[in-house]
């Protein structure tokens, strides 16, 4: 018998790739649940002014250790954008949000949410929009910090601040001069 750091390796290897697929979006979608039940419960007990600073708190530790992470599995970066951005996208944030677009020219890249599950179910629910800005913006912050010390992250639109119907944030990570 081998051992492994997973608990059930076996089974995992027992299944086909678009299983195991499937099975990575579905724990995707549950640690999103999980981070929303948890806000949820914190902002009706406490106010939406606790529940984001506790989960700003969260998410940059979440970048920072996505970050070394993914750096553990891929290697070390080329130091191109197009190589961060590509990074970025396989976080489980990025992940999360199949809307999305990410576009990569020469030392600039864009994410944008284009249809966020976040925000569309809270108004769904009746509640507010997130003001999910300083959470996001520090997430990322560190998560680029982590990978490549030469980006900036810039906001371009992003919850509490005006939005398009569009597009529900921006992001742009560029190389400092």
């Amino acid at each position: 018998m081998t051992t492994s750091q997973y608990a059930d390796h076996d089974s995992l290897s027992s299944l086909r790739k678009e299983q195991l697929v499937d099975l990575l979006n579905f724990q995707i979608r549950n640690i999103w649940r999980v981070d929303g039940l948890y806000f949820l419960g914190v902002e009706r007990q406490f106010g939406t002014d606790a529940a984001t600073r506790i989960d700003m708190e969260c998410w940059k530790t979440m970048g920072k250790l996505e970050a070394r992470q993914l750096r553990e599995l891929l290697g070390p970066t080329d130091g191109s954008v197009a190589e961060f951005m590509r990074r970025l996208g396989l976080t489980s944030w990025a992940l999360d949000h199949e809307d999305k677009q990410i576009e990569v020219q020469n030392d600039r890249g864009i994410l944008r949410v284009l249809n966020c599950g976040t925000q569309v179910t809270r108004l769904r629910k009746g509640l507010e929009e997130f003001p999910c800005r300083p959470v996001r913006e520090g997430y990322l912050k560190v998560f680029a910090e982590e990978l490549d010390p030469s980006l900036t992250v810039s906001c371009k639109t992003c919850p509490p601040g005006p939005h398009s119907s569009e597009v529900w944030c921006e992001w742009e990570f560029a190389k400092s001069d």
